[in-house]
């Protein structure tokens, strides 16, 4: 294993200012877990010096392992929440002696299992559990923790349970006490952190924030009406400490699996947070190194009865603000936070409770994904379904059982994903080389005559031959003479799909129909070889192009087209250009992007030269531009130049110039594509005539203009 030290060293030809703005970095970054790690020490049930405490050794020894140059380590939500969840299940008060105790017994069994993923490179299956499981999982212990931590907001305690637990707690101790200076100092702390984050992300915000609350004790003496502050903590480094494994005798059950799970959260959330990180950065992380840089900060978290801890995203976020390149920062971060143990302990019994509150829960919703959510709501509703599913399972049954589900929910969306893969029928375009979906975005696509081209994209074995088998039948006509399977998708068959393919392939023989499988790679081969269907080989059926299964029945191009399905059964296309291929749904969106910046452009020149507008519009299409993306085109422009002359934006006579020119190329390429293939012309008027109907709707005024330039 190379050493960890090659990210603790920058790298560059300025090493010396390299190492002194990330020193200068280290210094930030543990003034900043300074509020936040004593709040998640309060989480997960212990005193809060313990976060300075696990903000000194554990992220020192991380520092120096670990392969990110960049990543924060530290105490942090995820787990001090599923201890300090831990806790509530076990019936312990936070903060007591016993509470310690279990921490880090707790703490230690996180080690162990940490260290025995490393050994049996766990990384590689934690690619398994999904991004919208982790989202789901870690967005519901934000909420969970920033419903424990409310009461603390108006003086109250703060609660344990699931959600709706904490929910009437809240409400029962705001009936017994709500000190509203209280909640309105921790009310304002949030917004204020929140509002600078997006006015301000530069700015270590919450360090001003903890420091305005502990002048207020200071100055203005708060406390005396009756806001809580936190207790004096003494100075001096932290002490090792021993797990009392007797324990187990009567915590076994509460202890050791539900520590495994905290192991898993910090793998996987730490994992994929730093591979994200890594890739805006372009570093290069190693999973397992990984892993034990993880097992040896939480052995030093254990030592020193510091709750788990893992990798920060916020702090990693704060760090990546101010061009962080190496763990210097990390190194400078524990030297402070040891510095301020030993000399600067005595400011925390001025911190008021409400506004570390604040902090954390600040903290917390910058950790929320509620944003990969509406992603996921726009291209996969499946995953949109697993991170809600989670996130519910997280605030009614508990961390533990919101693991079991997610896992369970993302391996049964992967089987049935499996088990229906994506697939299509496909034919040919004019002065186009490939195969193309016929119902695909091209829509130009026609069948070959007599031909059957059907595509497969996924492993094909038990759980979806039978879709195999019903779509290839259904596609099959009396008059087809050729079946060929498009298998460039296809990466591996089981013997089930094998025997399969035999006999499908005897079927189509004893019917005198031609079989081929084409595009896969060669270990395809092999497996259909080693599952008894070497014949399929042997006798030809399986080849390496499609174009070469054609041939090989006498079928050349120019390719002979299906003249029924063109005259009868091919529809209308809704798109068919090829700037509509490459954007798909979002094809609308782009082109009116693209036609308002070119018609700003116009109206600024006050004149239209034809050739020059083309270059320009396939340079901001991406070269995904033909001519019938151009036809369409000029038809939105119109419309576009219509809107600014009726706003006063474009003159009369510079409108009436560029109509002209307009509709001369409008012309000839409608020429162009009639003689290309018939009928092109009419699909691109359909397509306007739904645009020109959108236009109206939106601008009436700007369409009747349009009218009347059309009249004219």
């Amino acid at each position: 294993m190379n050493s960890g030290f090659k990210n603790v060293v920058p790298v560059g030809k300025d090493k010396a200012g390299i190492i002194f703005k990330d020193i200068m970095i280290g210094i930030i970054i543990a003034l900043v877990s300074i509020p936040i790690s004593m709040g998640y020490s309060q989480v997960a049930g212990l005193p809060v010096v313990y976060g300075l405490y696990g903000s000194l050794f554990p992220i020192m020894i991380y520092a120096v392992i670990t392969s990110s140059p960049r990543f924060v380590f530290g105490v942090d939500a995820a787990p001090a929440a599923l201890v300090g969840g831990m806790l509530a299940n076990m019936a312990i008060i936070p903060g007591t002696h016993e509470a310690r105790e279990i921490v880090v017994l707790v703490t230690a069994f996180v080690t162990l299992w940490l260290f025995l993923f490393y050994i049996f490179k766990a990384d590689r299956l934690i690619k398994f559990i999904s991004h919208p499981v982790m989202g789901g999982f870690i967005t519901g212990i934000g909420i969970t923790i920033i419903l424990m931590q409310i009461p603390k907001l108006f003086g109250g305690v703060s609660g344990t349970g699931e959600a709706i637990e904490l929910i009437r707690h809240i409400v029962s101790e705001a009936d017994k006490k709500f000190h509203m200076f209280s909640f309105g100092l921790g009310l304002m702390t949030v917004i204020i952190i929140l509002v600078s984050k997006k006015m301000c992300p530069k700015l270590p915000i919450q360090i001003v924030v903890m420091v305005v609350g502990a002048a207020l004790t200071y100055f203005f003496h708060i406390d005396k009406y009756g806001v809580a502050t936190l207790p004096k903590v003494a100075g001096g480094l932290p002490r090792p400490v021993l797990p009392d494994f007797t324990l187990l005798h009567k915590h076994a059950t509460d202890i050791i699996l539900p520590s495994m799970t905290i192991a898993m959260v910090i793998c996987t959330e730490t994992l994929l947070a730093t591979s994200n990180n890594a890739l805006k950065n372009d570093d290069r992380i190693e999973g397992r190194r990984e892993i034990l840089a993880y097992g040896m900060g939480n052995l030093m978290a254990a030592a020193f009865g510091v709750c788990p801890v893992n990798g920060s995203v916020s702090r990693t976020g704060i760090a990546g603000q101010y061009k962080v390149q190496s763990q210097v920062m990390s190194l400078t971060a524990g030297v402070t936070m040891l510095l301020i143990l030993l000399f600067g302990t005595g400011f925390i019994e001025y911190l008021p409770v409400p506004v570390l509150t604040g902090i954390v829960i600040a903290a917390l919703i910058g950790t929320f994904e509620f944003d990969l959510a509406i992603k996921l709501k726009k291209v996969d509703k499946e995953e949109y379904m697993i991170f809600y599913a989670v996130l519910a399972a997280v605030l009614v049954l508990g961390t533990v059982y919101a693991v079991v589900v997610g896992v369970i929910m993302t391996q049964f969306t992967f089987i049935i994903r499996q088990s229906k893969p994506k697939t299509a029928f496909l034919g040919v375009v004019d002065n186009d080389d490939g195969y193309h979906d016929l119902k695909g975005t091209m829509g130009e696509s026609v069948p070959i005559k007599d031909v059957v081209i059907y595509r497969f994209t996924g492993t094909l074995f038990f759980a979806n031959i039978e879709q195999f088998c019903d779509e290839l039948f259904y596609g099959i006509k009396e008059d087809t003479k050729v079946i060929i399977i498009d298998a460039t998708g296809i990466g591996s068959v089981d013997v089930t799909a094998a025997e399969r393919l035999v006999y499908i392939y005897h079927k189509f023989k004893d019917s005198g129909r031609k079989f081929y499988i084409a595009g896969h790679v060669s270990h395809v081969n092999d497996q259909l070889h080693d599952f008894g269907a070497g014949e399929l080989i042997k006798d030809g059926v399986v080849r390496s192009r499609i174009s070469l299964a054609l041939r090989a029945c006498g079928i050349d191009r120019p390719y002979e087209k299906d003249q029924e399905y063109i005259s009868t059964k091919r529809p209308f296309a809704k798109r068919f250009a090829e700037f509509s291929w490459a954007y798909g749904k979002h094809a609308d969106e782009k082109m009116q992007e693209l036609v308002h910046t070119i018609a700003l452009e116009i109206a600024r020149e006050g004149q239209v030269d034809v050739t020059a507008v083309f270059d320009k519009e396939k340079q901001l299409a991406g070269g995904y531009w033909n001519d019938a993306d151009e036809a369409l085109f000029l038809g939105e422009l119109e419309m576009e130049l219509a809107l600014l002359a009726q706003q006063g934006r474009l003159t009369k006579e510079n409108e009436e110039t560029i109509e002209e020119s307009i509709w001369t190329r409008y012309g000839q390429l409608e020429k162009i594509l009639e003689e290309r293939l018939e009928g092109s012309s009419k699909k691109i008027d359909v397509k306007l005539k739904e645009h020109e109907s959108r236009f109206m709707k939106k601008h009436p005024k700007a369409y009747e203009h349009f009218q009347k330039e059309h009249e004219r």
